[in-house]
């Protein structure tokens, strides 16, 4: 299609990656949001968590690969997210490059996950107002035809964790649509297909390019500029060129 060789091809994806994720380290700072939500994303790095073989179970970037995600309900400008696992120690390092990049004080909404309160705690101390949105629900659904069917949902409970957020916004609404958008967008998170990242260093990479695209180039529907342009940050909705002129930069 290109008239480029695979392995060419391969090489500038991973290089524009991780120019977008140099750009997004740097100039992503002292950002203006206020109501954030967080929220995780499976996916799977070579092979899925059940299938590693046997002599690569103590290798790391194999397996199970979650990418952590914070957006602003009002911008939805993603400040930041965080590729890895799913433990606390990646729950610290996502909660806290988040408050190394704001202006203000925010509210702020998780899902139950039990490595959020502590990781919040440490990252923010008592200059923030959290709550956590704990879904509820019913027996799993049995039988092959809703092998990828969810459970009935049952009801929700807002949880105060800290300061005094405003109980009209806990939700997780924002980010979990976002999710979506990750999914329909990049190829790497599309479920039962050979699309997943081979290595982690790649998977990063598709990452960062997705998420400063989002930002920086893709018009959101609803506010009919960029989230960058929302918040102020950006002036114009960017090209292709401007995304690939990060590498030069």
């Amino acid at each position: 299609m290109t008239g480029f060789a695979k392995k060419t091809v391969q090489r500038f994806q991973l290089e524009i990656g991780q120019a977008c994720q140099r750009f997004h380290d740097r100039f992503m700072r002292n950002l203006p949001c206020k109501d954030i939500q967080l929220d995780e994303l499976w996916s799977f790095t070579y092979c899925k968590q059940k299938n590693i073989p046997a002599t690569l179970r103590h290798s790391k970037g194999i397996g199970d690969t979650w990418t952590w995600v914070a957006i602003d309900r009002e911008t939805k400008l993603i400040p930041c997210w965080h590729v890895g696992g799913r433990n606390g120690g990646d729950a610290y390092s996502f909660t806290l490059d988040l408050q190394s990049r704001l202006k203000h004080r925010i509210q702020l909404t998780s899902d139950a996950h039990s490595a959020y309160p502590s990781a919040v705690e440490r990252a923010f101390g008592t200059d923030v107002d959290y709550a956590q949105l704990v879904k509820i629900y019913g027996p799993a659904p049995e039988g092959p035809e809703i092998r990828y069917s969810t459970p009935e949902w049952l009801g929700s409970k807002k949880t105060v964790v800290t300061g005094d957020p405003d109980r009209r916004k806990i939700s997780t609404s924002h980010v979990e649509r976002q999710n979506l958008t990750v999914r329909m967008s990049s190829r790497r998170f599309t479920r039962l297909t050979n699309g997943f990242s081979k290595k982690l260093a790649n998977h990063k990479a598709a990452v960062a390019l997705h998420m400063v695209h989002y930002n920086f180039a893709r018009v959101h529907m609803t506010l009919r500029c960029t989230p960058a342009m929302e918040a102020g940050i950006a002036d114009h909705v960017w090209s292709m060129e401007d995304l690939a002129a990060l590498m030069e930069a």
